[in-house]
């Protein structure tokens, strides 16, 4: 039990670092409350679901080729640019009264997923990481436990998605109009700070 309750901290901490999926949360949270800032969390998860596999049964070579990163550089740039400046836009829109026009719970999940499935550094993050677990793992563990201790992983970086979640919606309720808007605000900047990095990591790649 204590080695499961580990794997569940370690989720946690993976998932703790403040990055794109966090500040679109904390956005997604203030403009349209809980289930839409956790819907973005699950997403990325699912991202995360697809990487470990990929991880798992060792085809990671083929993200790792000039081109796949190329491409995901520049599509992750995109994804974050455009999330970004959406953000910016209608963080002057923001209103303590509820929105009626709430955008699709799907919209939310597939903007943590794409932005998740494109960021290389996912890629390295999850090959460095879990990479190490599932060596350290496979040589201690039977393959059933394996499965267990990777799905503890999960369990923890839900709960960190759960947890910002309940803290980005809950913002809408205790701050000013002003303060909120500001907030969002920061969120787009850091949301198109990342797609800059992102894009400028693309030119590299394309450029030498």
């Amino acid at each position: 039990m204590n080695v499961f309750l580990s794997y569940i901290l370690l989720g946690l901490s993976l998932a703790a670092p403040i990055g794109p999926i966090n500040a679109a949360q904390i956005d997604r949270g203030i403009r349209n409350g809980f289930l839409h800032a956790w819907f973005v969390g699950v997403g990325a998860v699912l991202a995360d679901a697809i990487y470990m596999l990929v991880v798992y049964i060792g085809v990671v070579q083929f993200l790792d080729t000039p081109f796949m990163k190329t491409f995901l550089w520049s599509f992750g740039s995109f994804v974050l640019l455009y999330t970004g400046v959406e953000s910016l836009i209608n963080a002057g829109k923001l209103s303590l009264e509820p929105n009626r026009n709430k955008e699709p719970l799907v919209r939310s999940l597939l903007s943590g997923f794409f932005m998740s499935i494109s960021n290389p550094l996912t890629i390295l993050f999850w090959l460095g990481i879990y990479g190490s677990i599932l060596a350290k793992t496979a040589a201690a563990y039977e393959s059933s436990q394996l499965v267990l201790y990777s799905s503890a992983i999960f369990i923890g970086l839900l709960l960190w998605d759960f947890t910002m979640a309940g803290i980005s919606s809950s913002f809408k309720k205790y701050l000013t109009p002003s303060l909120l808007i500001f907030i969002s605000f920061l969120s787009g900047l850091s949301l198109i700070g990342f797609g800059i990095y992102f894009g400028i990591q693309a030119i590299h790649a394309i450029f030498g």
